[in-house]
């Protein structure tokens, strides 16, 4: 017994480190994979800031479109920017050893990197960037320390003066109503085409595309589930009173 109580104590130390590593604190996201129109906007965001250094190598172009409800002609036309065809992985032409010199890495494919990560670390990075004169970029972020990636996202958020509210819950104060941290970036060096609010949603909507990419299955999976649990249910009752037919004339 002690040995068992050893071993299972012993397997779960991965999972307890990986829970208290998270210094850091994050905002929640929960992902959505029924909301296709967040799904579609995420793919857009997805394509148009995020494709040019970063591939989808495990996902094809296709089952994306299917998936998503999107006429494989619209996405061709819309959302493949290269001589890609439909049927193909979703991958680029960035030379991994010119990445890594204007980068310090080369930039990794995302398709598994919210299953990585986890959802509210993917939203809250995208969040977290700020001004840092510092950095070789200019730039720094508050969940990942001396990131190596430009904030590409500039134009639609804009670029935070000081670290932003990451896993900072707003408040009021009683006395005045003011509210404080109601805006994730409280000051501003450079204004983007979003505001606060139109910004969390577009982050939202490519962290739930991401979601999606390193899962595309959990749907299907979870509506099957359903099924085979009435199935064992059910079969449960059946075979409870068939054993008891076999041993009714056991004593």
């Amino acid at each position: 017994m002690r040995k068992l109580i050893f071993g299972l104590v012993f397997a779960m130390l991965p999972a307890i480190g990986l829970a208290a590593g998270g210094a850091v604190p994050l905002d929640h996201m929960e992902p959505d994979h029924t909301n296709k129109e967040s799904l579609q906007r995420g793919a857009a965001m997805f394509t148009n800031y995020c494709m040019g250094c970063h591939s989808m190598k495990y996902a094809r172009y296709k089952r994306v479109a299917q998936d998503l409800g999107i006429p494989e002609d619209l996405y061709e036309e819309n959302l493949i920017f290269t001589s890609a065809k439909i049927g193909e992985l979703m991958k680029i032409s960035m030379n991994k050893d010119m990445a890594a010199g204007w980068f310090g890495a080369p930039p990794p494919d995302l398709t598994l990197e919210a299953r990585l990560r986890g959802e509210s670390w993917v939203y809250s990075y995208l969040r977290g960037f700020y001004k840092d004169e510092s950095r070789p970029l200019g730039v720094n972020n508050v969940v990942f320390p001396k990131v190596g990636m430009p904030h590409v996202l500039v134009g639609l958020q804009g670029l935070c003066a000081v670290e932003p509210n990451i896993g900072v819950h707003a408040s009021v104060e009683p006395l005045s109503g003011n509210v404080n941290n109601a805006d994730v970036c409280p000051e501003y060096a450079l204004e983007g085409s979003m505001d606060g609010q139109e910004f969390d949603q577009a982050m939202w909507d490519l962290t739930n595309f991401l979601s999606y990419m390193a899962d595309p299955v959990k749907v299907e999976r979870e509506r099957l589930g359903i099924f085979v649990l009435i199935f064992v249910a059910i079969f449960f009752v059946v075979a409870y009173l068939l054993n008891r037919e076999y041993w009714k004339d056991v004593h």
